[in-house]
């Protein structure tokens, strides 16, 4: 089975509180007191207390259109997404010469070429590296990639694979936007990127690392339109529907519970929760239906508090401040995006 060797994190470099957020955005978000009520009401339930920005804050106010921001996208995410490979490259001792797979994923802006064969010639990776960009997973693209890149490994177990993900999820604003998805975004989404490094179980880097034991998908029925965006002249605009908990509730522990029994576990095995932190109402949700305590998934809650919700990014983050575990540790790793869809996965430490 396929082994993650490293994980390489990384944040923009204008960090600010909160509050700073809250008090700029509303100078142009809302256009009355009763919508500054609510923004700073919204702002402060979101269990963020710090995000980091690639520009100065100050300068989001003359974004206008989808053109602007994109190409603000391109430039920031680039340099962002080399320091989280360059720190996952060096943390397991290899090269970019040496990676035979990519995997990119990112939800918050476009390319043609994408931007993983823009990173492939910048940091020198192999002419003949298979790359594999993904848009649209969304806050699922980042356990999805693990998932899906330890599925190519076990194909290919000799090989090199590295999973990408960079998310500025605050270059998507929309100011003329006063609903309270915009609101609940603008508070709770941050920006950040990460990159992991996995080998086949026949590398000579295998005899340790984090073995990707096994994963589940699913995709649940009548969810479409609760997360996503709309894609307009503008950009894009958040889709962030009440019934996410609820449906968290209905329906993720029989998923978890699937996965664990088919590798012959149960809830009581698993030492780790590595949660996506999509919000205080997502992570509570997540303890209530896996009758976990919010105490287990502090490293989640954690991520959430000092960065903020970086949709494919977020996860990895969590499963950075967790990787260092004695060996037989047993893990569970897990988002949620648009779709609805889930992606678990079950780890071991040897």
């Amino acid at each position: 089975m396929a082994k993650i060797m490293s994980v390489g994190t990384a944040l923009p470099p204008y960090a600010y509180s909160q509050s700073e957020v809250t008090k700029e955005l509303s100078q142009k978000l809302t256009t009355s007191k009763s919508e500054r009520t609510v923004l700073e009401r919204v702002h402060s339930a979101t269990g963020v207390s710090t995000r980091h920005f690639p520009v100065p804050i100050a300068e989001y106010a003359n974004l206008e259109d989808f053109s602007q921001s994109n190409e603000l996208f391109v430039t920031h995410a680039l340099p962002l997404a080399e320091l989280a490979i360059s720190r996952a490259l060096d943390a397991a001792g290899l090269l970019a010469e040496e990676v035979d797979l990519m995997f990119f994923t990112t939800v918050t802006g476009i390319g043609a070429p994408s931007l993983d064969a823009v990173l492939a010639s910048r940091l020198g990776f192999k002419s003949d590296l298979k790359r594999i960009p993904s848009f649209g997973l969304g806050c699922v693209g980042g356990a999805s990639g693990l998932a899906r890149v330890a599925d190519l490994l076990r194909g290919n177990p000799s090989q090199v694979a590295l999973l990408v993900s960079v998310e500025l999820c605050s270059l998507t604003i929309q100011w003329k936007d006063r609903s309270m998805a915009n609101f609940i975004g603008t508070g709770l989404f941050g920006d950040g990127a990460a990159s992991v490094v996995l080998v086949g179980d026949e590398h000579l880097l295998a005899a340790t690392g984090v073995s990707v034991v096994g994963s589940r998908s699913a995709l649940y029925k009548d969810t479409f339109d609760m997360i996503g965006w709309k894609i307009g002249t503008t950009g894009l605009s958040l889709v962030l529907e009440a019934g996410v908990p609820a449906m968290i509730e209905e329906h993720f522990a029989s998923d978890v519970d699937t996965l664990l029994n088919q590798n012959n576990l149960d809830r009581s095995d698993i030492d780790i929760w590595i949660a996506h932190p999509g919000g205080p109402k997502i992570l509570t949700s997540f303890s209530s239906s896996l009758q976990i305590t919010q105490h287990q998934l502090d490293s989640s809650w954690k991520v959430l508090e000092t960065a903020g919700n970086m949709s494919s990014a977020a996860v990895l983050h969590v499963l950075a401040s967790q990787i260092k575990q004695p060996p037989g540790t047993q893990g569970l790793l897990f988002a949620l995006g648009p779709g609805i869809s889930a992606e678990i996965v079950l780890l071991e430490w040897t």
